[in-house]
């Protein structure tokens, strides 16, 4: 299934890689990127500009996300260019505590330098790596529904859509109409 709108509510490296459905790239333009940044709120670092030169990081991430994350869901080893391009995406812009005082007691809040391109790229890198070592990586699922190519992490055993509203609609439709054939 494509949908124009972005999956969100996963873990944040699932809702990357659900960026790219079957046959499509919801991250291919700045905009695209701009309104996915949006609907994921607090997760991210929001951009104060952002640029085409933003895109190419976020994508490399994406892609070595997608792989990792196919290979560790299925228990298996994830191939090394993967991990390394995860790695060299959070060694750009390592998160630095900076620490501060809020009239009570010290804060320590992670910040990165550099391009907002490269900042957001490790973020999601990060988001990833601490997917790819929890041991629910496991759990992760890819919809069940035809076409459809969406990874989720159910919260119950039995959850087989990426989204109720979405794709177990659709195939509930799909079951009734073949009864009713």
């Amino acid at each position: 299934m494509t949908d124009p709108v972005p999956l969100t509510g996963e873990p944040l490296a699932l809702d990357l890689v659900n960026t790219r459905p079957a046959g499509a790239d919801l991250l291919s333009t700045v905009d695209a990127l701009a309104a996915w940044l949006t609907l994921e709120g607090e997760r991210v670092p929001q951009p104060e500009t952002l640029t085409a030169a933003d895109l190419p990081p976020v994508h490399a991430v994406r892609d070595c996300a997608a792989i990792a994350i196919g290979h560790a869901r299925r228990a298996g080893r994830p191939p090394e260019d993967a991990l390394a391009g995860l790695t060299e995406a959070q060694r750009r812009a390592p998160a630095v505590k900076r620490l501060g005082w809020d009239g009570t007691a010290v804060t320590a809040t992670p910040e990165r330098t550099g391009r907002y391109g490269v900042r957001l790229a490790a973020h999601l890198a990060e988001a990833v790596a601490d997917l790819l070592a929890d041991p629910a990586v496991g759990r992760v699922r890819e919809c069940e529904a035809d076409g459809c190519v969406m990874l989720f992490l159910p919260a119950h055993p039995r959850r087989r859509w990426c989204s109720a509203a979405r794709c177990g609609n659709r195939a509930r439709v799909a079951r009734y109409y073949a009864r009713r054939k």
